[in-house]
């Protein structure tokens, strides 16, 4: 049968496919240095306990394990979160936690919930890639925050708001991606109070922040809200493995009760399996001195790479220097063209991703997104070296 756009949803029209996942078809081969996609160190997963987790949850549970489950998740898992988040410095019952599959599962529920055709999102300009995928398919529009070093502007805010009167305002406060800016306490403090002030939806989108290997650990956006309008996502990909697809979201009622009837609709429940092993992981395991492991290796990575650009990037070019997470943002001359520069980098054998694809509308072309997280210190010093060669040449 041949198909006509006529076939598909009007939705598709405005629809690619993700920058980053076409590029990792090019980085599998062994021979590419790929500071693309954002994985992290698969080195460092922890293979025996979650190995000896599964082996538990299958000797003394394995029906359950096997069978359907409850679609807000896996009460001890959810319970388990309700403790981290408290932790983090929130207070949330656990009824309000829903266990998804990943916390790209989440961005997709929040998207059905409260997007019609045509409404306004705030986001930080650059923002998450794949956010942006998940919310196109709403036909939403996106406006861009102003944003300097220290994360969106809080006072821009309010014009914003009346302007174009948003849906919700999506922001990565920890260790953005793609460009690795933390948002100040201050700035987390006034968001939240604007918010409250102006009845705006926030969408803390947080999967970095336990990856934090410099500065002061800075609490959520949501431990400032007190009108109940942050929903606070987050993840076990960068902490645990991200083939378990494990995130959640915590929502106040009125919000929970309506994305749980949509994730009812969407895949019934989060898989049983996955959500036992991860609870007999984290309650068996020294998971503090596992973060810290990662925390490391990162923090060495990222100053490797640091280093790295300073002695081979030509003048012209600056990078933001991030305090945790997985990436930093390097920012070109003005004429620069990152996306020629992928091209000639690609022959070269080394990828990245180009700034543009962060940018819901125009902008990004002189940036580049570079992760730091999944190459060995010898693998970034070469992979540099070559990016290096290719700007000075």
């Amino acid at each position: 049968m041949h198909f006509s756009p006529d076939n598909f949803a009007r939705r598709m029209g405005g629809l690619a496919p993700s920058a980053i996942r076409e590029i990792l078809k090019v980085t599998a081969r062994p021979e590419v240095i790929s500071f693309a996609g954002g994985l992290p160190a698969p080195e460092l997963f922890p293979l025996a306990e979650v190995q000896a987790a599964a082996d538990r949850v299958l000797t003394t549970g394995g029906g359950g394990a096997l069978q359907y489950g409850p679609s807000e998740g896996f009460q001890p898992l959810r319970e388990w979160i309700a403790g981290e988040l408290g932790r983090r410095g929130i207070r949330s019952p656990v009824d309000d936690i829903l266990v998804t599959v990943g916390s790209q599962q989440v961005l997709d529920l929040v998207g059905k919930l409260f997007l019609n055709p045509g409404d306004v999102i705030l986001t930080e300009n650059p923002t998450y890639l794949a956010a942006i995928q998940a919310f196109q398919v709403f036909e939403a529009k996106f406006v861009g925050v102003p944003t300097d070093a220290e994360g969106l502007i809080p006072e821009a805010l309010p014009e914003l708001i009346r302007r174009h009167r948003p849906k919700f305002l999506y922001t990565i406060p920890n260790f953005q991606n793609p460009t690795g800016i933390t948002l100040t306490a201050g700035r987390r403090e006034a968001l939240a109070r604007i918010a409250a002030e102006h009845g705006l939806l926030v969408i803390e989108d947080d999967p970095y922040g336990r990856l934090r290997y410099r500065g002061v650990e800075v609490p959520p956006v949501r431990h400032w809200d007190e009108a109940g309008l942050v929903l606070y996502v987050s993840t076990f990909s960068k902490t645990i493995a991200p083939g378990l697809r494990l995130g959640w979201v915590a929502a106040p009622p009125e919000v929970f009760n309506r994305l749980l009837v949509l994730k009812q609709a969407s895949d019934l429940h989060t898989s049983s399996f996955d959500q036992r092993v991860a609870h007999a992981y984290l309650t068996a395991s020294d998971v503090p001195a596992h973060l810290e492991k990662i925390r490391r290796c990162y923090g060495e990575r990222y100053g490797v790479m640091d280093a790295a650009l300073r002695a081979e990037l030509p003048a012209g070019y600056e990078w933001t220097h991030p305090e945790g997470g997985m990436f930093l943002w390097v920012t070109g001359p003005a004429g620069s063209d990152s996306l020629l520069l992928l091209e000639r980098a690609i022959g070269q054998n080394v990828a990245f991703v180009p700034g543009r694809d962060f940018f819901p509308a125009e902008g990004g072309r002189n940036h580049f997104r570079l992760n730091f997280s999944n190459s060995t210190p010898e693998r970034i010093r070469e992979g540099v070296r070559r990016l290096g060669a290719i700007l000075r040449g």
